[in-house]
């Protein structure tokens, strides 16, 4: 599923289209998490005046309102000449004035385009989310607070939208590690000196990702139909048996938490 790195690299790669007009909207298939409305013709003969992210849901903003994005579990972005074929998967286009059409490549159909109208954050889907992991919201304090009585493991919480966006599986395994604290360790025990190193190596895994281009397991493309090569870098995740990369001894342990599966060294990372 593309995570948070993958869909930053997403919208990085569009800037391009900021700017441009819309011609027209083509929608071949309206069948996707949720039936795309209607709503998305009001595109039509309108200027992109800005493309941003929040969590992992991509904001097109134009005059008359945002259109919401989201890749789903295998959809794609793709900025490609208006006269390139489709291919079989391709199920809606943005058409723009210059001859370019941003299309979404979806094969499995849980990506979505919805229209948010003129306040796109008092959508049901971005109301509630928590602070952005690489913004100036999401600290030690504020992730204290989140977690204050939670006697769950800190590795739900991570995960948990609530708590912080974009922290998909893949990138808790690899900043549990980095911080050297046990996926099963419970929150309520996580003190504030080592809930700051989770904040720092948070980011640090997200943003090492970014400039990766995200992390390729399966079936991510960024935006020029390319993978991103993170997935070369992880040092925990998907290594179970292997030596671990830190500590003398250890070795990559897996464990399935919240039917997800779990990596970690149970040497060098503490409860």
């Amino acid at each position: 599923m593309p995570e948070l790195p993958e869909v930053e690299t997403t919208c990085r790669g569009l800037q391009p289209i900021v700017g441009a007009r819309v011609l027209k909207v083509i929608v071949r298939e309206p069948r996707l998490r949720w039936p795309v409305p209607s709503e998305v013709s009001l595109l039509e003969g309108e200027c992109i005046e800005g493309l941003s992210r929040r969590a992992k849901y991509l904001l097109l903003r134009v005059q008359r309102g945002t259109l919401l994005l989201h890749l789903g579990m295998s959809g794609s972005l793709r900025l490609v000449p208006a006269p390139t074929p489709w291919r079989k998967h391709d199920h809606v286009a943005i058409e723009l004035a210059d001859g370019m059409q941003v299309r979404l490549h979806d094969p499995r159909r849980f990506g979505a385009v919805l229209w948010a109208g003129e306040a796109p954050l008092d959508h049901g889907l971005l109301r509630n989310l928590g602070p952005e992991p690489l913004g100036a919201e999401f600290n030690a304090s504020r992730l204290r607070e989140m977690l204050r009585g939670r006697r769950s493991a800190i590795k739900q919480a991570l995960m948990d939208a609530s708590v912080v966006v974009g922290v998909g599986n893949i990138y808790a395994n690899e900043a549990l590690f980095m911080a050297g604290i046990h996926p099963e360790a419970r929150c309520d025990r996580v003190g504030l000196p080592r809930l700051q190193t989770l904040v720092e190596c948070v980011r640090r895994v997200l943003r090492a990702s970014i400039r990766s281009g995200g992390t390729t397991l399966r079936d991510f493309l960024n935006d020029k139909g390319e993978p991103g090569y993170f997935k070369q870098s992880l040092r925990v995740y998907d290594r179970e048996g292997q030596p671990c990369r830190r500590c003398e001894g250890g070795v990559v342990t897996r464990k399935v938490q919240g039917q997800r599966a779990t990596y970690f060294c149970p040497r060098c990372q503490r409860r």
